[in-house]
């Protein structure tokens, strides 16, 4: 895009003008820092007189429905055959409710410009397909740290959403509580996966860097944590009672 720009003599304000952008966006964008939003990509298309080639990369736009370093876990999880994960603070994307899933979104930093962010929930939505429309079903297990139902963004609405998606049979929903926390449960989330061709594979996400590994040494360690985790929390029954007291009291 910045060659483009260059060769037809437009300004990084005249592009940021025209496609209603700071110019420090534009020059992140060009800098490959932040993605290019399709509008700055058709805007500069016409302005740098490009005949179609800038707007062409929209089709590549789309297909990055996720952050690059989510995307390899993505593919793996359309795969899987049974999913199991802890979460620490934050709901699982796999059952966020669409405002949920906003206000962490628009909430993110970096900020996103507003496209990115409906594509992103969007994705997040669709992505919700492998707990109901999956043939044969998936089997998937998810533990909460009671933190994750203590937060500010869960409110009544997405309490009854976790208990709705409890009472599906290939859905297992534990909360581990504040006394019940052991060392390993502080230790940050972790997802495993076993796709159809029975390849096991670990994820483990920090706020900077994530991990997609099938070293056999990682997915042990990984699922001998969970398997402590999940020990210590709350049977399903018992957990859908604490989040449905939680939403009484609330």
């Amino acid at each position: 895009m910045k060659r483009w720009r260059t060769k037809a003599n437009v300004s990084r304000e005249e592009l940021a003008a025209a496609a209603n952008y700071s110019p420090d966006t534009i020059k992140s964008m060009e800098q490959g820092v932040r993605m290019p939003t399709p509008r700055v990509l058709d805007v500069a298309d016409e302005l740098c007189r490009a005949d179609g080639l800038l707007s062409a990369a929209k089709e590549y736009l789309r297909r990055e429905k996720f952050p690059a370093r989510a995307q390899d876990f993505m593919e793996r999880e359309k795969e899987a055959i049974s999913r199991w994960s802890y979460e620490v603070t934050l709901i699982p994307g796999l059952l966020q409710t669409k405002d949920y899933a906003r206000t962490l979104i628009e909430n993110r930093l970096p900020p996103l410009d507003e496209e990115t962010v409906e594509e992103r929930i969007a994705a997040r939505m669709e992505r919700q397909a492998i707990v109901t429309e999956r043939k044969p079903p998936v089997a998937l297990s998810f533990v909460l740290y009671e933190a994750v139902l203590r937060s500010p963004q869960a409110d009544a609405h997405q309490l009854h959403y976790l208990i709705d998606r409890s009472r599906l049979r290939n859905v297992s929903l534990q909360v581990l509580p504040f006394e019940r926390a052991v060392t390993a449960a502080l230790m940050g989330p972790m997802v495993l996966l076993e796709t159809r061709d029975h390849e096991r594979f670990a994820f483990t996400e920090g706020p900077f860097a994530s991990e997609l590994s099938a070293d056999p040494d990682v997915v042990s360690r990984v699922t001998e944590r969970l398997s402590m985790i999940r020990a210590q929390a709350l049977s399903p029954a018992e957990s859908a009672r604490f989040i449905e007291r939680m939403v009484e009291q609330s």
